[in-house]
């Protein structure tokens, strides 16, 4: 088996909403942004697929270093040789992004499943069917509005609730604790300040957030202040949870468990280079007894490959929806949702199992690139 060709179809992406999630983003006007369908080709015709890009971040952003720098290392290649790929795919990463990288290696794991009538999370070794899920808010106007998400989260069945606060540590410290006396004692709840305090401040608030139980304090500080996040852990009871965009691959991580700089590590396919780089962290993270918590993946097809990885390992918790859910879903004919008990499973048919609206795809269609 050998690839023949790749190709990526740029489709519009229209009428996204107005939000925020924290200041590396500021307040996006919304609008229009474009995904981008990965194809892969093969010679006994069978195709791999992927989803590049979100509704922030466009494909039209990253796709063409697909093609100037990853498809001339692809065509001709087995596709099963996964590992030897990406490899080969990461040593070129000063010329693309990991989300570029994570999408090849998603088609590649599609092609694998699909040339052995599998689920992905079937190749990789199932350990459940299903797994638990939690909401992460958007950045909202008043300390009552995330009170009144957090009841109506709590309501329909899923099992925590996160907050993006303001990133202001007064004003979070007044939403955490007004919305732990609305949903009781006995919901969990989660903050994630994205990157957003100094030392002092996190300090500060995570003091509150203990006092309030909550589960995990998640990105307090910046991304590679790896120094101050072992001094907070030492100051801190509550679990850390940082390396969502920790500088590097998976090989980056050594340096977070070591220090002891972290309690919880933290990933997905699109930020970190796929599947075959998701899985490598989870198992690393399971030799020092510590969880992967996996991300939102950023678009559908994204947050199958991601669900995929957690039902094959026992070390991560939840399935994150990242919220308002409207802006996080396209391109499917049939997404991924928590039935009544919260949980999330998967398609299961071969490969990725999910079915890409190809119709949509050809109606919003800007540009193919090969």
């Amino acid at each position: 088996m050998k690839i023949t060709d790749l190709t990526i179809t740029l489709f519009a992406w229209d009428d996204i909403p107005a939000r925020q999630f924290a200041k590396h983003t500021g307040r996006m006007a919304g609008g229009r942004s474009e995904l981008g369908l990965v194809t892969i080709k093969t010679d006994d015709g069978v195709e791999g697929h992927a989803f590049l890009g979100s509704s922030m971040r466009g494909a039209n952003f990253d796709a063409a270093t697909i093609i100037k720098f990853l498809k001339p290392l692809l065509v001709g290649q087995n596709p099963l040789d996964r590992e030897r790929l990406y490899q080969q795919m990461s040593a070129r990463g000063r010329n693309t992004t990991p989300r570029c990288i994570g999408a090849v290696d998603i088609a590649l794991w599609d092609i694998c499943g699909k040339v052995a009538n599998l689920p992905i999370h079937r190749l990789l070794g199932s350990f459940r069917d299903a797994i638990p899920a939690y909401a992460s808010s958007a950045v909202l106007p008043s300390k009552e509005a995330y009170a009144e998400e957090a009841l109506r989260i709590k309501a329909s069945g899923l099992h925590a609730y996160k907050m993006h606060p303001p990133t202001i540590p007064e004003q979070d410290i007044e939403v955490c604790r007004h919305v732990r006396a609305a949903v009781g004692d006995d919901y969990r709840l989660m903050l994630d300040s994205t990157w957003s305090y100094n030392y002092v401040e996190a300090l500060r608030v995570g003091r509150v957030l203990e006092e309030l139980n909550f589960y995990w304090f998640e990105d307090p500080l910046d991304a590679d202040d790896i120094t101050n996040y072992v001094k907070l852990r030492q100051k801190l009871d509550i679990p850390i949870m940082a390396t969502e965009y920790s500088p590097g691959g998976f090989q980056s991580y050594a340096t977070w468990i070591t220090m002891q700089a972290t309690d919880f590590l933290r990933a997905d396919v699109a930020v970190k280079g796929g599947i075959t780089a998701l899985i490598k962290i989870a198992h690393l993270a399971e030799a020092f007894h510590m969880n992967l918590e996996v991300h939102h993946g950023g678009n559908s097809l994204n947050n199958v490959a991601n669900l995929h990885v957690m039902l094959a390992i026992p070390n991560t918790e939840y399935f994150e929806v990242l919220l308002p859910d409207s802006t996080q879903k396209y391109g499917l004919v049939q997404d991924l949702h928590a039935d009544r008990d919260g949980m999330i499973r998967c398609p299961e048919g071969p490969g990725l199992g999910a079915q890409i609206d190809f119709e949509l795809i050809e109606r919003k269609k800007t540009s193919v690139l090969s």
